[in-house]
């Protein structure tokens, strides 16, 4: 009998426990914890290398001389406004492959205005030329195309060195890789703005002076 009332009494927990189960609702979804999966870490961004600036074009070196003096020597009488103030002759080598024009600079970096002072500018030089004569004509364009440009005088040919204390005088020519849109009579300014991006070749001679 105890044995039979011991298998009653589990019996009747057992069917306890399965209604408590049945009666009790199942959860929702709003009751299911909530599950955050974890973030794969993201790989390192791989910097974009900052683009390489182009290589600027190389100036190649055009020797520039003259049979009237040497590089740092000083002017002969004859090309300064002591003598006959004409263009000493100049003389250079081959330009580079390319080279459609030639232009000329003749300034003075050490004159008391403090700005320099230009004495000569020639360009649209034909680019099968390899010098220049003495006493260039002072005309605006001469025949073979060559023009000048304004100095510092206003005048569109030579003036030569006329200092009261010895300075220095630079002769600088560009082998240029186009004809120059410039008229007769172009500043400095002008000139080196134009010649911007076209330069080849450049060469350069200078000269002392200092008036007797």
């Amino acid at each position: 009998m105890k044995r039979s009332a011991s298998l009653i009494l589990a019996l009747i927990f057992l069917i306890l426990v399965l209604a408590g189960c049945d009666s009790g609702s199942a959860p929702t979804m709003e009751q299911l914890p909530t599950l955050t999966p974890s973030a794969s870490p993201m790989p390192p961004a791989t910097p974009t290398p900052s683009p390489i600036p182009p290589t600027p074009t190389s100036i190649s070196v055009i020797h520039l001389r003259s049979m009237a003096f040497s590089f740092g020597s000083d002017f002969p009488v004859k090309y300064t406004c002591d003598g006959e103030d004409v263009s000493p002759p100049l003389y250079w080598d081959d330009p580079p492959a390319g080279t459609q024009s030639f232009a000329l600079i003749l300034d003075n970096p050490d004159a008391t205005t403090g700005r320099g002072w230009v004495h000569w500018i020639m360009f649209n030089i034909p680019a099968e030329s390899r010098g220049l004569l003495e006493a260039v004509p002072a005309i605006p364009e001469l025949d073979d195309g060559s023009r000048h440009g304004r100095n510092s005088e206003s005048w569109l040919r030579y003036t030569g060195p006329c200092p009261p204390f010895t300075q220095r005088y630079f002769f600088t020519l560009y082998a240029l890789d186009m004809f120059l849109e410039l008229e007769a009579g172009a500043s400095k300014e002008e000139l080196m703005q134009a010649m911007q991006g076209h330069i080849l070749a450049q060469g350069e001679l200078m000269g002392r002076y200092k008036r007797q």
